[in-house]
């Protein structure tokens, strides 16, 4: 099997993508990454080339939450479907919904439901799209109802989307994953969170004044600035910046806590690979995590700095309790390995293409 499959070199999409590939390429299905967006660099270009059935090339097509109008996008199904004739794939694998608007019927398309704008405009602001962003809504909307399949990361961001958007072609929930380590580590006194903190839901205000109330360090990885936005100043938290995937991996080994009070998150994957490390998790109290880490992680109010301080200062207090903790949470991101998640994903490919009806 041969699957184009489109990402993007800013975020998580790119972590994703690139396990997602690795995963399948050991199973046999050749991947062709089609990165949109910024040119990815040079790390991330040599971490592909060590992958096996995995070649990776740079579309210069535009993320659509990084353009001003849907006329920008005009020209990205048509390029698309062209670059995966010319190829020879058998799927077109889309981690932008809105990719799939106007995309000829030349092969299946499965998209993968990441987050959108709507979803995101709704918990973070608590409202409907302005209206002059309505068209990210609508550009969505036809790249969903174009989509042979969708797959979505969790249950709560499926409810999200249709919701939103209503009930996609043949709705799957395949998890997120990572890598599991080895052997576990001694933990620091240290507080970490990740993430990019040029996005507001990613709510890094809340991070920033926890950081002042708490007696051990609290330290950020990830991006104060993002595109076509103001970088983020912090006061008390130790911004350490974008970081590889081995240096934050080498945090998370150290780290007591892992500390995340997103107001929107489909899936959290930082949360994940922090819980496979045997970080103790403090998290928001937002569906996605109550669905994914009940059980395994305490919850706060997203917006309740006093509330995380205390939380997070007993937990500094009480090694028995963090230690249970991060081994609990450790125990639940073991239900989320590469393996399980290729498989998962090349099932939606088979049955994706068993249901193709041959183009007229």
């Amino acid at each position: 099997m041969r699957v184009l499959m489109t990402i993007d070199a800013v975020g998580g999409v790119w972590r994703y993508g690139v396990d997602l590939a690795r995963g399948l390429g050991t199973g046999g299905i050749t991947c062709q990454l089609a990165v949109c967006g910024p040119a990815p660099s040079l790390a991330q270009q040599q971490e592909c080339c060590d992958l096996r059935n995995v070649s990776l090339t740079w579309t210069e097509l535009p993320l659509d939450w990084m353009v001003g109008d849907a006329a920008a996008l005009d020209d990205a199904a048509g390029t698309l479907a062209a670059m995966a004739c010319d190829w020879g794939a058998d799927l077109l694998h889309l981690n932008l919904p809105s990719q799939a608007a106007g995309l000829p019927n030349v092969m299946p398309v499965v998209v993968t439901a990441h987050s959108c704008l709507a979803t995101w405009w709704c918990a973070v602001k608590g409202s409907e799209l302005p209206q002059d962003l309505c068209w990210q809504r609508e550009v969505t909307a036809r790249g969903i109802r174009r989509a042979d399949a969708v797959m979505v990361p969790t249950a709560s961001h499926g409810m999200a989307m249709i919701g939103t958007y209503g009930a996609p072609n043949h709705l799957h929930i395949v998890a997120n994953a990572t890598t599991l380590p080895d052997t576990a580590c001694a933990k620091q006194p240290f507080v970490f969170a990740a993430g990019r903190w040029w996005d507001e839901g990613k709510n890094v205000a809340t991070i920033d004044a926890v950081a002042g109330l708490v007696r051990w360090p609290l330290r950020l990885a990830g991006a104060l600035e993002g595109p076509n936005v103001s970088t983020v100043a912090l006061h008390h938290a130790q911004a350490l910046g974008p970081l590889t995937q081995e240096a934050t991996r080498e945090q998370m080994r150290g780290a007591a806590i892992f500390f995340s009070p997103a107001l929107y998150e489909p899936f959290g994957l930082a949360v994940l690979e922090a819980a496979a490390h045997g970080c103790a998790l403090v998290l928001s109290d937002i569906p996605t995590f109550r669905e994914l880490w009940s059980g395994a992680a305490l919850f706060i109010a997203p917006r309740c700095a006093a509330g995380f301080a205390a939380t997070i200062d007993r937990l500094m207090n009480a090694p028995s309790e963090r230690q249970a903790l991060g081994q609990r949470a450790a125990a639940r991101a073991s239900d989320f390995a590469l393996g399980r998640q290729a498989e998962q994903v090349r099932q939606v490919y088979s049955m994706t293409l068993a249901a193709a009806v041959p183009a007229a």
